[in-house]
C-alpha cells in the first residue's frame, strides 16, 4: 500500500463544535470586522465566567498576553525572570524582547513542571547576591497545573509576582479552582493545536482589575482618551480581532467535551501500552485533575527496544504525526549561555519523551492503529 494514502493521523488538529459559524455570521451582519467589537466583549465574559478569573483581556496570542504581562510589570534591560526549562519558546521570548535576563529552572521528575525545591534555592542565591528576579514564569505543562500554592509559599517572602503560562491547561484544575489562579497574572493560548482554538490567540486573565485594563490600552497601540490619536507611551498591536472572538465563543460551548474526549484518548492509549515494559505515561498529580491536552509517553530503550525517535520517524512514514517533548530552553541555540538551576531532568524528559497524537476527533481505530505500530517498533530479539 502506498503509505502516503493512508489517513493522516495530526497530532492535536483544531476540531470545530459547530457553533462558531453563528457568532462568526453575527460579527458579519454587524460589520465588526476589525479588532473590537461586541463579539470580543462576549468572549471576555464568558470566559471569565468558565475559568473562574475575574478579569481578562483577549489577545492575538499567549506570546503578547506574557509580554503585556512583563511589561506591565516594568522588566526591563538588566532584570532577571525566572523561567520553566521545559517549555515552548513563547513562554520566553517576551523576556528577551525586554532587555531582560532568562535564567532558567528544571522541571522536578514527578510533575514534569518546574521544581519548586530548585526555584527555592535559585532565589535564596539570588537574594544572597542582591539580584532578585522581577517575575517568576512557570508553565503548566501538556494541561497538568504547576503547584501554585507552593510556588507562591517560595516567591512571595520575596514579593516576586508569579506570571503562569497556562497556554496549554485551559480548563484543567489545581485543588478545584482554574488553571491560572493565584498568579498574578495567567497567560491562555488559542494557537491551532490547542485544546479550544480561534486559528491564533491568547487571552491575559488577573485578579487585578487595573492590572488588565492596562493591558487593554497598551494592546490597543496605547491610544490616549481624546478624539485624535494621541500617544503619551508606547503600546502594541495585539488586539483579537472580533471575528477570532466569535470562533472561540464558539469553541468555548464544548470545552467541557473536549476535556473528556482528551482524557478518554489518554486512558485508551493506557490500557494499551501501559503493561509494556520500557514506557512510561505521564504522571497525573493528585492536587489537580489534568485536560490532558497531549497524550505523553516515555520510552526506556534498554526495555522497550526502541528509542522514541524510532518510534517518531515510523509513526510518520505511516502519515502519523507525533511529536518530541520540548527541547528544553537551556540546550536551545539561543539560550546559549544563560544559566540553568538543574538541567538533567529536563534534559532526559526530552531524549526519552514523545508527544502522541490526540485529536479529539480520534477514533478507537485509530489509536488501535498507531498503538500496533508502537508495539511494532520494539527490537524482538
Amino acid at each position: 500500500m502506498n503509505n502516503s494514502k493512508l489517513k493522516r493521523i495530526f497530532l492535536s488538529p483544531p476540531h470545530m463544535s459547530g457553533e462558531e459559524i453563528k457568532f462568526v455570521q453575527e460579527a458579519f451582519e454587524s460589520n465588526y470586522i476589525a479588532p473590537v467589537g461586541p463579539q470580543i466583549d462576549a468572549f471576555e465574559r464568558e470566559f471569565c465566567k468558565i475559568t473562574g478569573m475575574p478579569y481578562a483581556v483577549a489577545v492575538s496570542s499567549g506570546t503578547a498576553a506574557i509580554h503585556l504581562a512583563l511589561n506591565i510589570l516594568e522588566i526591563g534591560r538588566n532584570d532577571i525572570v525566572l523561567a520553566s526549562a521545559l517549555t515552548f519558546i513563547g513562554s520566553v521570548s517576551p523576556v528577551v524582547f525586554l532587555g531582560a535576563t532568562p535564567v532558567f529552572i528544571d522541571s522536578d521528575p514527578l510533575s514534569w513542571n518546574m521544581d519548586t525545591g530548585l526555584l527555592a534555592d535559585e532565589l535564596k542565591s539570588l537574594n544572597k547576591q542582591g539580584t532578585l528576579p522581577k517575575a517568576v514564569i512557570p508553565t503548566d505543562l501538556y494541561g497538568q497545573c504547576v503547584d501554585m500554592d507552593r510556588i507562591l509559599k517560595v516567591c512571595e517572602p520575596y514579593g516576586v509576582p508569579v506570571v503562569i503560562d497556562s497556554a496549554e491547561s485551559l480548563g484543567a484544575t489545581y485543588k478545584g479552582k482554574g488553571a491560572g489562579t493565584g498568579a498574578k497574572a495567567s497567560v491562555y493560548s488559542f494557537n491551532g493545536n490547542k485544546i479550544i482554538t480561534t486559528s491564533g490567540g491568547g487571552m491575559l486573565a488577573s485578579d487585578d482589575k487595573k492590572l488588565i485594563e492596562q493591558a487593554r490600552f497598551l494592546s490597543q497601540q496605547a491610544k490616549d482618551n481624546t478624539p485624535h490619536y494621541e500617544h503619551s507611551q508606547i503600546g502594541y498591536n495585539y488586539r483579537m480581532s472580533n471575528v477570532l472572538a466569535a470562533i472561540g465563543r464558539g469553541q468555548l460551548t464544548i470545552l467541557k467535551k473536549r476535556i473528556e474526549k482528551k482524557r478518554w484518548i489518554l486512558n485508551r492509549y493506557k490500557k494499551m501500552l501501559g503493561d509494556i515494559s520500557g514506557i512510561d505515561f505521564k504522571p497525573e498529580m493528585n492536587y489537580g485533575r489534568s485536560n490532558c491536552w497531549l497524550t505523553v509517553i516515555l520510552i526506556t530503550p534498554d526495555k522497550f527496544g526502541a528509542d522514541s525517535e524510532k518510534i517518531r520517524i515510523t509513526l510518520e512514514k505511516e502519515n502519523i504525526e507525533s511529536r518530541p517533548v520540548w527541547k528544553p530552553m537551556h540546550v536551545q541555540p539561543v539560550f546559549k549561555g544563560c544559566k540553568i538551576r538543574g538541567g538533567k531532568v529536563s534534559e532526559d524528559l526530552f531524549q526519552r519523551g514523545l508527544c502522541l497524537p490526540s485529536g479529539t476527533q480520534m477514533t478507537e481505530k485509530d489509536i488501535e492503529r498507531i498503538v500496533k505500530i508502537i508495539k511494532n517498533c520494539a527490537d524482538k530479539s
